[in-house]
């Protein structure tokens, strides 16, 4: 979880009192932190998909004459 949180290897490292970096990526590798919702929306221009990418959103797909989008909540 400190990993998680921080994004830092070395700092789990220490706090675990691991000699090997190896070991601490073996331990941060075992969960999973990614939730498997979404939220969605579409883009009618170049002007909305913009928007929703700046916001983090991810491109999908074409459907009809939209674009999707999805963006883990």
């Amino acid at each position: 979880m400190l990993y998680h949180r921080t994004n830092n290897l070395v700092l789990v490292q220490q706090k675990l009192g691991h000699k090997s970096i190896e070991n601490t990526q073996v331990y941060t590798q075992l969960i999973t932190f990614e939730s498997d919702e979404y939220h969605s929306a579409a883009a009618r221009n170049l002007e909305e998909g913009q928007k929703l990418v700046e916001a983090g959103f991810e491109y999908v797909c074409d459907f009809d004459d939209l674009k999707l989008f999805k963006k883990r909540k």
